[in-house]
């Protein structure tokens, strides 16, 4: 079973590969990645030497480099290349569009040209914008608010037409947040939980009542499969943890299994263009014989833990270019009221 992962230094994707390994002894995967500052080798220095693992450094905008591994022959295809962080996005969204749209037309052409069995276009919850209440289903209208999820829409929607135009073997899974190991720091959980060890401010948006339900990342990468090997291709899949949690409730939560105060919260101004509420409805892969291990408690329990024995790991990208890029979005950002309640 020859298995391309695209992004596989990323958070997501790193895990995806150690799990498949793990649990697919017939699997061989080849890790695509561009190694942006957020595509660290150290996440997979503990399988770099499986016979099972290659890695080939490349973008998956560069067909030159897409299409000789569609050639040699690939079963399986999980897109995880993207840019990510929203904040990120809403300063810059050029490089969004490239990797997260134009990026997926040539994965895509790729694999209309050489084929493969599956290809999974790995989306997320946010190419739905915000809900006040209900849950999205998976064909409710795309809403996305931010360059990011439209990015990431975009790549979603190419994928789908593929798969009605040229009956390419696609699927979509759409995740809610992720938690757990060798997330890049400036998402909100790794960032709040080494700030809070180091007795740092944690810089929360606005009133922190803005709700995102958080899936342990190892539920998604089963979730991923059950879609892969039970779903129908030209479907879409959502992937949830069905913990929906106010960032206050998150951030208090860290401090409390981290035995810091609340003292530690700092209010600051709002994102542009904020979404108040995600929340997913995912009975369509539960019928596939799905569903999450992990309680939000368990999974940030395991999460804080991680970083607690991992300072090395962390500390190394905090001095280098996140020190720019934290400085100049947090500051000044500051409010002068009292942490949420």
């Amino acid at each position: 079973m020859k298995i391309l992962v695209t992004g596989g230094c990323g958070f997501i994707g790193s895990n995806f590969i150690r799990y498949t390994l793990q649990q697919y002894p017939d699997a061989e995967i080849i890790n695509l990645d561009k190694l942006t500052y957020a595509g660290n080798p150290e996440n997979l220095a503990d399988v770099a030497d499986d016979p099972r693992y290659r890695f080939v450094q490349g973008d998956i905008c560069d067909e030159k480099v897409v299409q000789p591994i569609f050639a040699g022959g690939v079963d399986y295809v999980f897109n995880f290349a993207a840019e990510t962080h929203v904040d990120r996005s809403i300063g810059d969204p050029g490089g969004f569009i490239l990797t997260d749209t134009y990026g997926v037309y040539v994965l895509l052409e790729a694999a209309r040209e050489h084929g493969c069995k599956r290809f999974i276009q790995v989306s997320t919850d946010e190419v739905y914008g915000s809900i006040e209440t209900g849950e999205f289903k998976e064909t409710d209208p795309l809403m996305p608010r931010n360059p990011y999820s439209a990015s990431k829409a975009g790549g979603d929607r190419l994928a789908y037409s593929y798969s009605c135009t040229y009956q390419l073997p696609i699927l979509i899974t759409r995740a809610s947040n992720n938690l757990g190991a060798n997330q890049y720091p400036e998402k909100v959980i790794p960032l709040f939980v080494t700030n809070a060890i180091d007795d740092l401010p944690l810089p929360l948006y606005g009133d922190g009542q803005n709700v995102r339900d958080w899936l342990y990342v190892e539920d998604h990468c089963t979730g991923l499969w059950a879609a892969a090997e039970k779903g129908i291709v030209g479907e879409v899949y959502n992937i949830g943890g069905g913990n929906e949690t106010p960032n206050i409730v998150l951030t208090k939560s860290i401090l409390e299994i981290l035995g810091k105060p609340d003292s530690l919260i700092q209010p600051v101004t709002d994102r542009l263009g904020h979404d108040r509420r995600y929340a997913l409805n995912c009975d369509k892969l539960r019928a596939l014989g799905w569903q999450p291990r992990y309680d939000f408690r368990a999974g940030l329990e395991k999460t804080v833990q991680w970083y607690v024995n991992n300072d090395a790991w962390w500390r190394k990208i905090k001095s280098g270019e996140f020190r720019k890029y934290y400085e100049a979005h947090y500051k000044g950002r500051e409010i002068a009221s009292p942490p949420p309640e």
